[in-house]
């Protein structure tokens, strides 16, 4: 064999081994990648740290106490997925859908058949005793999702959507930054916001019994009631 004819064949084998080492795993029928749609598989207790699921179709996904630090899940549509237990700390959800999970209208469907939803049949994903430690869930839609008992110490949910947001059981919010979040009608009570920011936060009907916001500072959040006055400091807001 010539040594043109070396080189190529070895060219070509190097090529074919890079190719299937980038080749994406799969698990549970689940394509681990960009933009996959894995709706409804089962991944609970599975190993995906540092998964790369940016963009993907995730809703009614079973992560149950599945390893996904540090994971890559912004944009992913994780609505009505079941993350309890689950490890996020510093997992990446900047825009990720978590609320509840309605089903694409049918074509030509009058909008009088598609179901009103409230707040107590719907419900988002749950993410109980889930770790979202230094998660990054900014403009995320957590919409009726569940996090009773969830540790996000120092998260990132500014501009996140929280309303109706179940954050009872002694939900972990030390130092989270709330600025712009919407907390309106969510369940605080037993919540901890110690050192928590909520700058413009919008506190409107949450549910605040045997809440903690020691050392948390806010202005101008919009709490009618006044039930922070008096807790949170900052610049002359609620001192």
């Amino acid at each position: 064999m010539s040594s043109f004819a070396k080189v190529s064949c070895l060219s070509l084998l190097t090529v074919a081994l890079l190719a299937g080492s980038a080749q994406a795993r799969t698990v549970n029928g689940c394509v681990i990648k960009a933009k996959t749609n894995c709706a409804g598989k089962n991944l609970s207790r599975q190993n995906l740290r540092g998964a790369v699921l940016n963009n993907s179709v995730l809703h009614h996904i079973n992560l149950r106490n599945a390893n996904l630090r540090g994971a890559d899940l912004r944009y992913a549509d994780l609505r009505k997925a079941d993350l309890r237990g689950a490890d996020l700390s510093g997992a990446k959800l900047r825009g990720a859908k978590l609320q509840y999970y309605t089903a694409p209208k049918k074509r030509g469907a009058r909008a009088s058949q598609t179901p009103l939803c409230s707040q107590n049949s719907c419900i988002g994903a749950n993410m109980a005793n889930a770790n979202l430690a230094n998660a990054i869930l900014a403009n995320a839609n957590l919409t009726n999702a569940i996090l009773t008992n969830a540790n996000l110490y120092d998260a990132n949910l500014t501009n996140a959507n929280l309303s109706y947001t179940n954050l009872t059981g002694g939900a972990m919010l030390f130092g989270a930054n709330l600025t712009n979040a919407n907390l309106s009608y969510a369940n605080l009570s037993g919540a901890f916001l110690n050192d928590a920011t909520l700058n413009n936060a919008n506190l409107t009907g949450v549910a605040l019994n045997f809440f903690s916001v020691v050392g948390a500072t806010g202005c101008s959040t919009v709490t009618p009631t006044g039930a922070l006055n008096g807790y949170i400091n900052g610049n002359g807001c609620y001192n």
